[in-house]
């Protein structure tokens, strides 16, 4: 996406250019699958893929938003109640960041235009909602004269957004990854501090999804029921969050719990020690020891967390035997969305189709194949 392209949509939207512009990348559940607001740790990566923002100051009242994928200009009253429903509900995320700006103490501009797009696949498991708030967030800033926060704040101000005005109780993996990321670099988050650290990438090895354009939607309720089952199971243990427990500590426990909550309980922990051994073996070379790990997390998400489905174990289950292939895990909520292989450079496109395909023939519909490079994390960009 160039700059200029960014300028022309909006000048065909709102009559003038905009002042400012960012992008924010996606990003990649590595391992650990919800694992964050259980307070355990996670591996993520930024990725090739963004949203973009470009915004202008305005002298009417009230923000205008438009997006890529629709002429139709959005006019929201800034005193607008949130969440907003029906089919303009993505003015939700915007909107709640410009609330949060103000939530955190910071300035805001008090009307604006601004225009999103993106090349991320929404729904898709790759936090487009993250790297939009992210994004938005960098625009207001600027347009209100701040001189900008750091990633971590900027991390939390979409995370605030999210919970508080959208709705969805998610952990901060999302906008911590796309906050920090760096290329070649998976960014490590300790989500009790939280605490932000980095990881190489292996410079042999590639990252793939497999988007099954199967629903994906935290909002229904699926993953505020995980979240409300996983505090139910650490009440019962008597410990403040999931990831104070150890596997061990964990397995005499169990009978305390009733069976989902065992079940859930059992995924979250034995997770936690995942992203630990995933990290153990990436620092030592071990590709294959970590692709394993990748693999039973997945299984772990199938059998114990419930938040896979039919679709996607089928994709991990063709590409755990595809040669070049380390590891692969459905990534993100769950629920839907898509599958991530981690696999080696020579895991070609006439591969992925070729998978693509096979899942086809089972499910009347090849998943989109994305072949993807860990990125920078979100910043301005220049007009």
């Amino acid at each position: 996406m160039t700059s200029s392209f960014l300028s022309v949509q909006f000048l065909e939207r709102f009559g003038r250019l905009p002042q400012v512009a960012a992008r924010a990348p996606g990003r990649v559940e590595f391992v650990g699958n919800h694992t964050d607001y259980n307070g355990g740790a996670v591996l993520g990566a930024a990725i090739d893929r963004h949203v973009w923002a470009a915004a202008a100051a305005s002298s009417e009242p009230g923000l205008r938003l438009a997006t890529f994928q629709s002429d139709t200009v959005v006019a929201v009253p800034a005193d607008v109640q949130l969440p907003v429903g029906g089919p303009e509900a993505w003015v939700n995320y915007p909107l709640g960041v410009w609330r949060s700006l103000q939530d955190f103490g910071l300035p805001a501009p008090r009307s604006l235009d601004l225009f999103i797009t993106s090349d991320l696949a929404a729904g898709a498991g790759l936090s487009s909602s993250a790297a939009l708030e992210l994004a938005v967030a960098l625009v207001l800033l600027k347009l209100a004269g701040h001189p900008g926060v750091d990633p971590a704040t900027l991390a939390r101000l979409g995370r605030h957004a999210e919970n508080t005005y959208v709705g969805v109780p998610c952990g901060i993996l999302d906008q911590g990854t796309s906050a920090h990321g760096q290329a070649d670099s998976l960014v490590h988050i300790d989500c009790r501090g939280p605490v932000f650290s980095r990881v190489p990438f292996p410079a042999c090895s590639a990252l793939w999804v497999f988007n099954t354009r199967d629903k994906h939607a935290l909002i229904d309720g699926l993953y505020a029921k995980r979240r409300a089952e996983c505090e139910a199971a650490a009440r019962k243990l008597g410990v403040p969050l999931l990831a104070d427990l150890t596997p061990a500590a964990l397995a005499p426990r169990l009978g305390e719990l009733d069976a989902v909550e065992a079940r859930r309980a059992r995924h979250v922990v034995e997770e936690q020690a995942r992203v630990a051994q995933v990290a153990a073996a990436l620092a030592r070379g071990d590709l294959a020891a970590a692709g394993g790990l990748l693999t039973a997390s997945h299984r772990s998400s199938q059998h114990l967390f419930e938040n896979s489905t039919p679709a996607l174990d089928a994709l991990v289950d063709r590409l755990e035997g595809e040669p070049g292939v380390h590891g692969a895990r459905l990534t993100g909520g769950g629920f839907g969305g898509a599958v991530m292989a981690f696999t080696t450079e020579s895991f070609s496109a006439m591969q992925a189709e070729a998978v693509a395909q096979d899942h086809a023939t089972r499910f009347g519909r090849a998943p989109e194949a994305i072949r993807l490079r860990v990125a920078d994390g979100a910043s301005l960009i220049g007009l």
